[in-house]
């Protein structure tokens, strides 16, 4: 069942509570798993699915150190070809760190995909060496949807699918 942003008081427990629920089932579902297209594909549809403020879920693969493509996503359609020096998606590659953008007008550079996405969170997959395998976007219609609690079990989800697809040649 998605988890709503209706109630705010009792938000960010109903967010950890699914957040755990979710990520107990793509580990489940991940588990032995070695396709790292087959694991994004995996992992975005049970994000999509999980929360109704994800609006558009999926990744950008890095094909190289300054060009990310669209991966397996949920939602509209997305930007095709998304450089390290443009948008949201541009900035967690180019820095490695996660962007928790609480309104896209304001951030400089945003590449407007959807007329309707008002706020985004994109976390970098690192693998435990510092390679970048891809990014996870997040971009809602609502203002400021995004918070403390998807950053960190975005991060934590992010941290174990670089480390599980660390050997991967796949981009």
């Amino acid at each position: 069942m998605p988890v709503s942003t209706a109630t705010t008081s009792s938000k960010k427990t109903d967010w950890a509570a699914s957040y755990e629920a979710v990520l107990q089932r793509i580990d489940a579902l991940l588990e032995g798993e070695d396709d790292w297209i087959a694991a994004m594909a995996t992992v975005a549809g049970e994000l999509h699915h999980a929360f109704d403020y994800y609006h558009w879920t999926g990744f950008y693969r890095a094909v190289s150190d300054a060009l990310l493509v669209v991966g397996p996503y949920q939602g509209g359609h997305g930007c095709l070809r998304v450089t390290f020096d443009r948008g949201v998606c541009g900035a967690a590659a180019r820095t490695r760190q996660t962007q928790r953008v609480p309104d896209v007008e304001a951030f400089p550079g945003h590449i407007a995909c959807s007329s309707t996405t008002r706020s985004e969170i994109v976390v970098p997959v690192l693998t435990p060496e510092g390679r970048l395998l891809a990014v996870l976007d997040v971009d809602s219609d609502l203002p400021a949807a995004f918070d403390e609690t998807d950053q960190r079990y975005l991060e934590h989800l992010c941290q174990k699918l670089g480390a599980q697809f660390a050997g991967t040649t796949q981009r």
